[in-house]
C-alpha cells in the first residue's frame, strides 16, 4: 500500500462514519415514532439531506484527495444535490405523501446514480469505491421501491388480538426510509472501521518485517 493511499485512508475514514451518523440518527427517529404521516416524513428526510449533504460536499471533498481524487466532482455534486432535496422536503413539508414520494425517489435516483457511477469508474484504482457502489446502490433501490409504493395504497389488517389498522403509502414510505437510513447506517459504520484498520495494518506488517530484512542482509 502507497503512501498516498495510507493519507487518503486516514483522512477518509472519519467522513464514513459522520456520514453515517444522520443516516443512524434518522432510522432511529423514525423506529421510534408513532406518527409515520408524510409530513413527518418530509421533516425526518430534510433534517437527514441537509446534514448528509453537508458532510458529504464539504469534509468529503476535502478529503477525497491523491489517488481519490477522481470522486471529488460526484461528491459535491453529491452534496449539493442532497442539501438542496433536504431544504426543499422541508419547504414542502406539508405538501402530502405525493411530494413525499416525489422528492425522495429523485433524490435517491439522482445522488444513487452519481455514487454508483463514480465508484464503478474509480474501482480497482481508488481506495473506498466499493463502498461508493455499494452506497449507491443501495439508494437506488431505495428510489425504485418509493415509485413502486401507490399513492392511493390503503389495505385493511386485523393482528392476532383483533386489533384493526390500516396500511397506508405514508406507512410505507416512511417504513422505507427508515429502513434505508438503518442499513446505509451500519453499512457506513463498517466501511468506515475497515478503512481505518487499513491504515495500520501495512505499517504493522512493515515494522514486523524489519528485523529479519535486516538479519537476511547480514
Amino acid at each position: 500500500m502507497s503512501e498516498d493511499e495510507l493519507t487518503f485512508r486516514a483522512a477518509y475514514w472519519p467522513v464514513l462514519l459522520l456520514r453515517a451518523l444522520p443516516a443512524l440518527a434518522l432510522a432511529a427517529f423514525i423506529t421510534f415514532s408513532t406518527d409515520h404521516s408524510p409530513s413527518l416524513g418530509l421533516v425526518a428526510f430534510g433534517a437527514f439531506a441537509i446534514l448528509s449533504g453537508l458532510i458529504t460536499a464539504g469534509l468529503g471533498a476535502r478529503a477525497l484527495r491523491g489517488p481519490a481524487a477522481r470522486l471529488r466532482t460526484s461528491a459535491v455534486a453529491q452534496g449539493a444535490i442532497t442539501v438542496v432535496a433536504g431544504v426543499a422536503a422541508l419547504l414542502a413539508r406539508d405538501g402530502g405523501v405525493l411530494v413525499l414520494l416525489y422528492a425522495v425517489s429523485v433524490w435517491a435516483v439522482v445522488t444513487g446514480f452519481l455514487e454508483l457511477v463514480a465508484g464503478l469508474r474509480s474501482r480497482g484504482r481508488v481506495p473506498g469505491a466499493t463502498d461508493a457502489i455499494t452506497a449507491g446502490a443501495l439508494t437506488v433501490v431505495l428510489a425504485v421501491a418509493f415509485l413502486l409504493v401507490p399513492p392511493d395504497l390503503v389495505v385493511q389488517y386485523g393482528g392476532v388480538e383483533q386489533r384493526e389498522g390500516q396500511l397506508t403509502a405514508p406507512v410505507v414510505a416512511v417504513g422505507l426510509l427508515g429502513a434505508y437510513a438503518a442499513i446505509v447506517g451500519v453499512f457506513l459504520v463498517i466501511a468506515a472501521l475497515s478503512m481505518k484498520w487499513g491504515t495500520s495494518t501495512p505499517t504493522a506488517t512493515s515494522a514486523a518485517d524489519a528485523p529479519r530484512t535486516t538479519e537476511s542482509a547480514s
